[in-house]
């Protein structure tokens, strides 16, 4: 394939034509300056705790996920139950998911501190649940920094992925989450970005989901 056949085919996935003038950067929500605190809460009270949260269940629908706003702990807890249905599930140690009993839900195993254990459980348990450290609104993103709480492998080995977490981890995006935590390597030897189901059409250019991870995801925000 020639390289212009290349470029119109790149071209016509993304919408663009030939000589189409770049557009304009979007305008930046967020600014670091000296008064930063002052400006986080200006800019946390004119998006509305309400609309990030509906942002970012559309976002979580737009990529093929499953959303869900639970009122309280409990209102997760029952979507949980109703999700796994009788299937094996491996949960986080996170303080949230023992705050709203997912992890005395039947099936659903917890507590782990051995990494070959997790491992070994990972590799066969249908569902992984976890909480997040943080959501991005605007792409429905779930923000996971590695930690004893938050093994990696619960998010990504199991075919279906549910996310329980606060309404108030909920940020607007990547602006927000680097000024509230600028330097992720300080805190945490891995920071994992979860935007929908796993995915690739790295073969024949065909959308194929749950190839290096979840082809399923349930995100669920409580309060």
């Amino acid at each position: 394939m020639s390289r212009e056949a290349t470029l119109n085919k790149v071209r016509t996935a993304l919408g663009r034509s030939a000589g189409q003038g770049i557009a304009a950067p979007p305008p930046v929500r967020l600014r670091v300056e000296a008064h930063l605190e002052a400006h986080l809460e200006a800019h946390l009270e004119a998006i509305g705790m309400e609309a990030r949260i509906a942002s970012m269940l559309r976002a979580v629908e737009a990529l093929a996920g499953k959303s869900r706003r639970a009122a309280t702990g409990e209102d997760a807890r029952s979507y949980v139950g109703a999700v796994l249905d009788g299937r094996s599930a491996v949960a986080s140690n996170a303080p949230f998911l023992r705050e709203c009993g997912v992890v005395d839900l039947a099936g659903v195993q917890s507590g782990f501190t051995d990494a070959a254990a997790l491992r070994a459980l990972c590799a066969t348990a249908e569902v992984g649940i976890t909480s997040a450290d943080y959501a991005l609104a605007d792409t429905g993103t779930l923000v996971m920094l590695a930690s004893p709480a938050e093994a990696r492998l619960i998010s990504l080995l199991p075919p279906v992925h549910i996310a329980v977490v606060p309404k108030e981890r909920v940020l607007s995006g990547l602006d927000e989450l680097f000024t509230i935590l600028p330097h992720p390597a300080a805190q945490t030897s891995s920071m994992v970005l979860i935007t929908g189901p796993s995915r690739t059409a790295d073969i024949e250019q065909i959308l194929v989901r749950g190839v290096h991870g979840p082809g399923e995801i349930h995100v669920v925000v409580v309060g």
